[in-house]
């Protein structure tokens, strides 16, 4: 039997040889290639990135004990002592920066996880089962939705006093009924996929098709949700914080280092002092935002690169 001959005999040939014999991209080298296409959101990545490391780092980067008090320092502006000045107490702003990075982030991602677990579990069950079991967990989902989030929380920061345990826990149980919405939506969509109906058909729990066959198909809107939440967490944080609600002195938040400058005197006076924690609030927002509309168009198979 003759061997067929596959030396290229032109150009033409020699390149729909190298795509037969090319190997298909994976799903997760496709969605980093469409990502890294997004510019904003790379620098964006990278911005949080920075502010992740400073903030797990904060004791070796940071020059001072961010309890510190120096008096005779106070106001003091930018200089080689204090790179970013220092506050109305004489206390290092670039340390409290540091640390107050730790206590955002922390308050961010912490209370992003939990208000992400109950909405997918609440969601996945309205939108597998369906039925009355929908209609009791999307009317709870109503009445959350109804009571303004911002006069909720200021309730329960109120009546369980401010710290940071107990404003990720009021975090989460406030916000994950967006979260339930999306996979809800998610769920009755793909419950009557053939892959769905097949393990119907051969008897697969339900608990098993929910978590280990559909779940996974809804993540990616999952993901982008946490991401976009983290940051409207950190700007609620810092709101809380700044009115008095939140983190309180002397552990360091953006929001509260920006309550001790609201005096307008110091404000005049001592131009530093609110700008920093104010744009470093303004610019980690802002990349969660452009990471997560970056991760929206990486994760949908309708964008085309």
């Amino acid at each position: 039997m003759s061997q067929t001959n596959l030396t290229p005999k032109t150009s033409n040939d020699a390149a729909l040889i190298h795509a037969v014999s090319k190997k298909p991209d994976t799903m997760t080298k496709i969605i980093f290639s469409k990502f890294m296409k997004n510019k904003l959101a790379v620098i964006g990545g990278i911005f949080l990135l920075l502010i992740i490391g400073a903030a797990v780092f904060a004791p070796v980067l940071a020059p001072y004990s961010f309890e510190e008090q120096r008096l005779l320092d106070k106001l003091k502006p930018p200089s080689k002592e204090y790179l970013l000045g220092a506050d109305k107490f004489g206390r290092d702003i670039l340390t409290r920066l540091l640390y107050g990075a730790r206590v955002s982030l922390l308050v961010g991602f912490a209370s992003v996880f939990g208000a992400i677990t109950i909405g997918t579990i609440i969601g996945s069950l309205a939108g597998y089962f369906g039925g009355i079991i929908d209609a009791i967990l999307m009317r709870f989902v109503d009445i959350i939705i109804s009571i303004p989030q911002l006069f909720l929380l200021i309730t329960l920061v109120t009546i369980f006093q401010p710290g940071v345990d107990k404003l990720i826990l009021i975090f989460a149980l406030t916000s994950w009924t967006t979260t339930a919405r999306l996979v809800r939506g998610e769920f009755l969509s793909l419950r009557t996929r053939e892959f769905v109906l097949a393990s119907r058909t051969i008897g697969t729990r339900a608990y098993k098709i929910i978590f280990s066959h559909i779940l996974p198909n809804a993540l990616g809107p999952i993901i982008v949700a946490a991401t976009l939440q983290v940051g409207g967490v950190i700007l609620a944080e810092s709101a809380l914080s700044y009115l008095g609600l939140g983190i309180q002195p002397p552990t360091p938040s953006w929001g509260n280092m920006l309550q001790d400058a609201q005096n307008f005197t110091i404000m005049l006076k001592a131009w530093w002092y609110p700008l920093f924690p104010g744009l470093l609030i303004l610019f980690t927002v802002l990349c969660f935002n452009f990471v997560g509309d970056g991760l929206r168009d990486a994760l949908d198979p309708k964008v085309n690169d």
